[in-house]
């Protein structure tokens, strides 16, 4: 008699292998898009029912909004430095298509923040801003950290990296690292006043281990090519 047919054995994917298809969905970036708006629409809906007389966004709604803005520009930031890691961690070499995205959003929310304080505490008035700013160091590391984002935003897409060129180009982007520990001093000096310290501790926590991971990572490639030589 004749033996019966075995059929091969596939092995089953492992779950990185399966998430991978989805990543370079055009529906994966749009997702993403999606839900790094929804900070921003919830705090415009906040705006809208305060504007007609509800009390959604507290009793100060303009500290509300400040703090709000400042808190997911520092989030976004830590999101935005998770990519790299996370990505070479799990193998999902498609995560990297997300970190220009990211980073812009991490701008855009600086932008608002600042947007925020300028109008709402200062009323727009450019001396009165230029002042404030040479007067209070928080607030003047804070500036100093969007200052620095500005080239980066400018010049997150493809183009410029042509323009200046893969080895300037990722010398430049490095200034996030800067951003990161002016972003964190910022929210220390600002928390300090009401010796609060217990999101700072996790904002500096998360960001030692985003740099941190990256010291190691450059340590271990410089004694890999030492040793190669």
């Amino acid at each position: 008699m004749d033996r019966p047919t075995q059929l091969p054995v596939t092995a089953p994917r492992p779950p990185a292998a399966r998430l991978q298809p989805w990543l370079l969905r055009p529906a994966a970036k749009v997702t993403v898009f999606v839900l790094s708006m929804l900070p921003f629409a919830w705090l415009l809906r906040g705006v809208t029912l305060t504007a007609l007389g509800g009390a959604v966004l507290g009793a100060n709604p303009a500290e509300t909004l400040i703090r709000a803005t400042g808190d997911w520009t520092l989030r976004f930031l830590c999101i935005t430095l998770a990519v790299t890691p996370v990505r070479e961690l799990t193998g999902q070499a498609a995560l990297a298509r997300w970190r220009r995205m990211l980073g812009l959003f991490t701008f855009f929310y600086g932008v608002v923040h600042f947007l925020c304080y300028s109008w709402l505490d200062m009323s727009l008035v450019l001396g009165d801003i230029v002042h404030d700013i040479a007067k209070r160091p928080f607030i003047l590391v804070g500036t100093s950290a969007l200052v620095l984002m500005s080239p980066l935003a400018a010049t997150s897409f493809n183009r410029a990296i042509k323009t200046l060129g893969s080895a300037r180009w990722r010398a430049l982007h490095r200034l996030v690292y800067a951003c990161a520990l002016l972003g964190l001093l910022h929210f220390f000096w600002m928390r300090s006043a009401k010796r609060n310290y217990a999101e700072v501790g996790i904002y500096a926590a998360v960001l030692a281990v985003l740099l941190g991971w990256r010291v190691v990572r450059r340590l271990r490639s410089g004694a890999g090519s030492g040793a190669r030589t």
